[in-house]
C-alpha cells in the first residue's frame, strides 16, 4: 500500500521509501517484504537483511539504478542491519536490561544516507509493534496454528509437563501440511534461527524463490475478526487466576 502511494508521487515527488522491520539479528520479517512483489520491477526493490553485511556504496547504487529504471525505490530495512564489522547502523550506544544494544531507529539513518548521498526525497516509517498487534490482517493460516499451539500449551500444563514448549512441525510443503510438537525449552529459548543463505538472492538484496516457496503458505486463506462499529471486536478475557499446578521453575 505503501508502494503504490510512493508509486502515484514519484514523478514530481518523493523518490524513496524506507520500511524499518523487527529482526535484530534475523531476517525473517525483512524477507517477508518481499512477498509483496512478484515480479520484475516490483517493491520491494531492496531488501536489507542483518544476516549480509551492510555495503553503503552498493546499497546507494541499487538505489540510484531502481529509480532510474521505476521512478522509485522501497525498502525494507530489518533494525538490526549491521556493517562488516557487527556494528548496527543504528547503535545508539546503550544497551537494554538484557544487555542488547539499543538501536536508535535505522529508517532515519538510511534515509539520511540516501539524502545525502543520492539526494532524493524521501519518507521512512517504523512498523514496530504493528507488526504483532494488527490481528484483523493475520492469515488463516496463522490464526490456525496460534490457536493450536495455545491448546498444546494447556495440554502440556494439565500433563504437568514442565519447560516443554509447543513448536510447529512442517511436515509437507506441496500441499502444505503441519502439526504441533513439543520441544524442550532449553533448544529454544535465546537461541536464533537465522536465514539460510539460499533464502537471499546472490546480490544480497531480495529473497529466492526457494524463500518464496517456504513463507508464501503461512500467509494464506482470510480470517477476519468480527467488526463493531468500524473496529476489530476484540475479546474481553477476564483474567482470573488460577491455583498453580507446577511446580516453581528455577534455571
Amino acid at each position: 500500500e505503501t508502494s503504490l502511494d510512493i508509486a502515484s508521487m514519484c514523478a514530481t515527488s518523493t523518490k524513496v521509501f524506507v520500511l524499518e522491520v523487527m529482526g535484530r539479528h534475523a531476517g525473517w520479517i525483512a524477507a517477508a517484504g518481499g512477498l509483496a512483489g512478484e515480479g520484475e520491477g516490483e517493491p520491494p526493490h531492496l531488501i536489507i537483511f542483518p544476516e549480509i553485511a551492510f555495503n553503503r556504496k552498493a546499497v546507494m547504487a541499487r538505489v540510484e539504478e531502481s529509480v532510474k529504471q521505476n521512478g522509485y525505490c522501497v525498502i525494507v530495512v530489518s533494525e538490526g542491519a549491521r556493517y562488516e564489522d557487527g556494528t548496527f547502523l543504528a547503535d545508539a550506544g546503550n544497551t537494554d536490561a538484557f544487555g542488547h544494544r539499543q538501536l536508535g531507529g535505522v529508517a532515519p539513518t538510511l534515509a539520511g544516507m540516501i539524502k545525502q548521498d543520492l539526494g532524493y526525497k524521501y519518507h521512512w516509517a517504523v512498523a514496530d509493534y504493528l507488526q504483532r498487534a494488527a490481528r484483523h490482517l493475520a492469515s488463516k493460516t496463522d490464526v490456525e496454528q496460534a490457536y493450536a499451539v495455545g491448546r498444546e500449551a494447556v495440554t502440556l500444563a494439565l500433563a504437568g509437563k514442565n519447560s516443554m514448549m509447543p513448536a510447529i512441525r512442517r511436515i509437507s510443503q506441496s500441499p502444505y501440511q503441519w502439526d504441533v510438537i513439543s520441544a524442550p525449552l532449553a533448544q529454544i529459548a535465546n537461541q536464533e534461527k537465522f536465514m539460510p543463505r539460499d533464502f537471499i538472492s546472490e546480490s544480497g538484496f531480495a529473497i529466492t524463490q526457494a524463500c518464496r516457496d517456504y513463507l508464501s503458505p503461512l500467509i494464506q486463506g482470510e480470517d477476519f475478526p468480527p467488526f463493531e462499529n468500524g473496529l476489530p471486536k476484540v475479546a474481553k478475557l477476564k483474567l482470573a487466576k488460577v491455583d498453580q499446578k507446577l511446580p516453581t521453575f528455577t534455571l
